[in-house]
């Protein structure tokens, strides 16, 4: 069984879907739990007595002083979940938006270097410091209409490969998730627009999800939440620079 006791987490996007299920799951373990999230969904999504909760426009002009002072507060840190990011809607190349780009790379980008660089030397001061990025399977495959997503988590790959190799020498694992589609709030929602707009019933495409995976059902939010606090525990105290799939089994 994973022990995390003792142990500080600080979870961006933790307020609500894959970020509340890792925020859970390392809480279940023993950890503390610090969530990261816009006031909107600290708002509509209360947290657990005991779990500090702290409002961050991650892409905001205050970002890094916002974290800095969260950090300071904490006093340390022995975990970082990078998850704060946004899938933006699926479009073809030659209709691109690129103010659209910009957002997108601000918050599955540039938030996720930012949250790592300002818990850099907290992690280093851990005797077990460990940081989990979200990537997706779109990190290391690619699906049309997806160019801005997939470009974004093919960044955080290199991001997480990189910080391995710099913070290794501090004792501090970086390491990434790559789920697969989960069927979270925001996945049923996309799938029910494509289908309000002529696409497939949102039942049947959920089934041909499903039929696609090995394990014969696409990967849950607690298969996400499983795997980071694995990478974030002892259990894999040898293990940096890994994006680990969690996609039940697709080819």
């Amino acid at each position: 069984m994973i022990d995390l006791s003792g142990r500080q987490a600080l979870v961006t996007g933790g307020a609500r879907g894959l970020g509340r299920a890792i925020a859970d799951q390392l809480a279940a373990a023993g950890a503390e739990i610090c969530v990261v999230d816009l006031a909107t969904a600290l708002d509509t999504a209360p947290l657990p007595e005991g779990w500090r909760g702290v409002a961050l426009d991650l892409t905001g002009a205050e970002a890094g002083d916002g974290l800095n002072t969260t950090l300071a507060d904490l006093g340390r840190l022995d975990i970082l979940v990078a998850n704060a990011g946004a899938v933006p809607p699926w479009r073809r190349v030659a209709d691109l938006e690129f103010g659209e780009w910009d957002a997108v790379f601000a918050l599955n980008v540039r938030a996720v270097a930012q949250s790592l660089s300002c818990a850099a030397p907290y992690l280093a001061r851990s005797d077990c410091g460990s940081a989990v990025l979200m990537a997706s399977i779109n990190g290391y495959r690619a699906h049309p209409d997806q160019t801005l997503y997939t470009t974004t988590k093919h960044a955080v790959l290199g991001l997480m490969r990189a910080a391995a190799l710099d913070l290794g020498r501090d004792g501090v694992r970086v390491n990434a998730l790559a789920p697969g589609p989960i069927l979270t709030d925001a996945l049923r929602g996309r799938i029910e627009a494509r289908a309000d707009a002529g696409g497939t019933d949102p039942e049947k495409a959920i089934a041909a999800l499903n039929a696609e995976t090995a394990l014969g059902r696409i990967a849950t939010e607690e298969d996400v939440a499983r795997a980071a606090c694995f990478l974030a525990s002892d259990m894999a105290s040898g293990i940096t620079g890994t994006c680990l799939p969690v996609e039940a089994g697709l080819p």
